[in-house]
């Protein structure tokens, strides 16, 4: 997909694609329904308050957390779409179990209909997320098409609802990034190969929550804050946007790090994003890209999940900075968390 010409609509890559490898016949079905659900989805968000108030309360979703307008809109769309495709059933956020949609179809997909519902009704970016597997479900293992390591996704996606839509997109084959064209309602691809930057100096982390964290990441950020004095001899700027698809997609294109790590607060032991339909598309489009993705010891596209709405710490961005931050979690610093900062030594400093 990486030769075409930028500009080329979605369908034409897709088709490229599929004549190159005919077993993503398939994978590009569920991705040029996913494309058709995202265009409905920014229609809506594009008319802010015009189209009603998207940010209205209404029931909890499988976390628990109160549902919005916009989220149930998001699920609706996407869940209708994929109706329509080669899907035989769908792990959303959305649903507090697997949903059966096309028995014997051949793919399954894990979704995140509208990442980032904190920003809604603030005007802020807010996103989707998706992964495709092979199905692999049967009665004696009803979810085994999303048991199994990230490693098995056909594909993977996000979308960025923001001043323009963009459709960051891995068919294992590098990542791309496609635009939408509002003129036409098209996808146009803008971005033949995402590269990530081995080494940036960049990190998004929310520091609220830094009386909560553990070790390594408290010896991690307190290095980043010292700066070029520090042991990471450079100085760091920090971003926190709240909402997952706008992170990923500045770090694809400008490098740095992003962190969710699991704290000490009750519920937080293993974060709060989701392996399925969070992490292990993230991490997939950032490998893609040569970025790396780690819960802080394990990649993430290693871990099988145990169940659908199962959560994960997730570390991803420029490789040479997963790295340094995987160093910290093998460290283990002690000290870190003494001093009033976070602690009195980093893990690299002598």
């Amino acid at each position: 997909m990486g030769s075409l010409e930028i500009g080329s609509r979605l369908d034409a890559c897709l088709t490229a694609a599929v004549a190159a490898d005919p077993g993503l016949a398939d994978v590009a079905k569920v991705i040029a329904a996913c494309a058709s659900a995202a265009i409905e989805v920014s229609t809506v968000i594009g008319r802010g308050a015009l189209a009603g108030d998207l940010a209205a309360q209404g029931e909890q979703n499988s976390d628990g957390d109160v549902q919005k307008f916009l989220d149930v809109f998001a699920h609706e769309r996407f869940t209708e779409a994929l109706r329509g495709a080669p899907v035989s059933e769908v792990a959303s956020e959305e649903a507090e179990g697997v949903m059966l949609l096309n028995p014997g179809a051949p793919l399954a997909v894990a979704i995140d209909p509208l990442d980032g519902s904190s920003n809604i009704g603030v005007n802020m970016a807010v996103g989707s997320i998706f992964g495709i597997r092979p199905t692999a479900s049967t009665p004696e293992n009803p979810l085994g098409s999303f048991t199994g390591p990230g490693t098995l996704q056909r594909a993977a996606g996000f979308v960025t609802y923001g001043p323009a839509t963009s459709l960051v997109l891995t068919l294992g084959d590098g990542t791309q990034t496609y635009t939408l064209d509002r003129a036409e309602g098209v996808f146009r691809l803008t971005h033949p190969r995402m590269e990530v930057v081995a080494s940036a100096k960049e990190y998004a982390i929310n520091a609220s929550n830094a009386r909560h964290w553990d070790t390594p990441v408290k010896a991690y950020i307190e290095d980043c804050l010292r700066g070029a004095e520090g042991p990471l001899d450079k100085d760091f700027n920090m971003r926190w946007l709240g909402s997952l698809v706008s992170d990923a997609q500045r770090v694809l294109l400008r490098g740095g790090v992003f962190l969710y790590p699991g704290d000490n607060r009750k519920g937080y032991a293993q974060g709060r994003l989701r392996l399925l339909y969070e992490a292990a598309p993230i991490a997939f489009l950032m490998e893609q890209a040569g970025a790396g993705a780690i819960d802080g010891e394990r990649r993430i596209l290693d871990i099988c999940a145990s169940a659908i709405h199962e959560r994960v710490p997730l570390i991803f961005g420029s490789a040479d900075e997963v790295a340094c931050v995987a160093k910290y979690y093998g460290g283990r610093n002690s000290a870190a968390g003494r001093s009033p900062l976070f602690g009195q030594r980093g893990l690299m400093r002598s």
